[in-house]
């Protein structure tokens, strides 16, 4: 094959991917799928039923802790989820902290994604990896950041309501354990679920290409893009890099994410009108957490077209957004800027042996 085919033919690979469903297993998925939906539905439910839908989805946010070892067993899970819940925990707290500085906001998420990226490796936490502490992060200083002289939210309100939400999908992860043939499943110890800490060549360069994209992300957003959107490019950034050492993994998934927020998008645009209803807005979330945790592990591009609009939903009705054409085309523009700069790191990809 000459030269010049092979980027040619993975250009190609990459974008019949965009529409190309991997095999997957639908009855374990859906029961992932489920759990994730009700760890955020209900805290939401409950409290816009209690007269308040803003601690609902505050409270709503600690549904990300169920979205780590999805697959494990409900008694493995009660072992290591609560290293990952304070793990997300104190990545909203620090967001928190520095909220009222735009710079070291910046700083912070920098210093996230390296050491969130740096545990996610060296500990072998797996999908869905250190985008989640990144967004945690970045959605703590939103909802909790300085507009006109006065926080959003107050920081201990958020904390204390998100320590609710963390609780209640911890629960909720235990369900399972009433069913007796989940209590004889084999159950690891949480040194085996957890090895390490240890970072191979390959896992020290994804450390290192993800420091260059989350400083080169955080620096052009403060300075030429919007200090506020800072989050949204670095964790596209950190997402695009992903988990895999694998040459081209990059650029298949940078064109997914790019392809997957522009049509989610325009689905944000033809929701967020419905979204306006109370109880049509409790019901769209879980239905959209739902959605992508079925098909994430099936298409990437296609998640992205449910995940664009769940996440601007809760940023938009955390901070009371209501200019959403402006919010959907600033979205794309800053995922655009974070899949650019994750996939140019990948051509970096013949410097691994160097660490050695």
């Amino acid at each position: 094959m000459h030269e010049g085919q092979k980027p040619q033919n993975e250009f190609a690979a990459a974008l019949r991917s965009l529409f190309v469903l991997a095999p997957g297993p639908p009855g374990p998925r859906r029961w992932i799928a489920t759990r994730a939906a009700l760890s955020m539905g209900i805290p939401l439910a409950v409290l816009t039923l209690a007269g308040r839908p803003d601690l609902g989805l505050m409270a709503g946010t600690g549904a990300f802790l169920a979205l780590f070892f999805a697959g494990a067993a409900a008694a493995e899970r009660a072992r290591v989820l609560p290293v990952i819940g304070a793990v997300l925990f104190a990545c909203a707290a620090l967001g928190a902290l520095l909220a009222p500085s735009p710079w070291l906001t910046a700083a912070g998420l920098v210093v996230v994604a390296i050491a969130g990226s740096a545990f996610s490796f060296a500990y072998r936490v797996g999908p869905p990896g250190p985008v989640f502490f990144v967004l945690m992060f970045g959605l703590s200083g939103m909802i909790t950041s300085v507009r006109d002289g006065a926080r959003v939210t107050e920081p201990a309100v958020f904390l204390t309501t998100l320590a609710g939400g963390l609780l209640f999908s911890y629960l909720l992860a235990l369900v399972p354990l009433v069913l007796a043939e989940e209590r004889a499943r084999p159950v690891r110890p949480l040194r085996e679920m957890l090895p390490g800490p240890w970072l191979g060549a390959g896992e020290q360069w994804l450390v290192v290409r993800i420091a260059i994209v989350a400083a080169l992300g955080a620096v052009l957003s403060m300075l030429w893009v919007d200090p506020e959107r800072a989050y949204w490019t670095v964790s596209t950034g950190v997402a695009v890099v992903g988990l895999s050492t694998v040459p081209n993994h990059s650029f298949a998934r940078g064109l997914h994410r790019t392809f997957g927020t522009l049509v989610g998008a325009g689905a944000y645009l033809l929701l967020a009108p419905l979204a306006q209803l109370p109880w049509v807005f409790v019901l769209l979330l879980p239905l959209l957490q739902f959605t992508i945790e079925f098909v994430v592990v099936r298409n990437y591009a296609l998640a992205l077209v449910f995940i664009t609009p769940l996440v601007l939903l809760i940023a938009g009705a955390a901070i009371g957004d209501a200019n959403q054409l402006s919010t959907a085309t600033e979205r794309f523009v800053d995922t655009a800027v974070g899949s650019a700069l994750a996939m140019a790191s990948g051509v970096l990809r013949e410097r691994p042996a160097k660490l050695d």
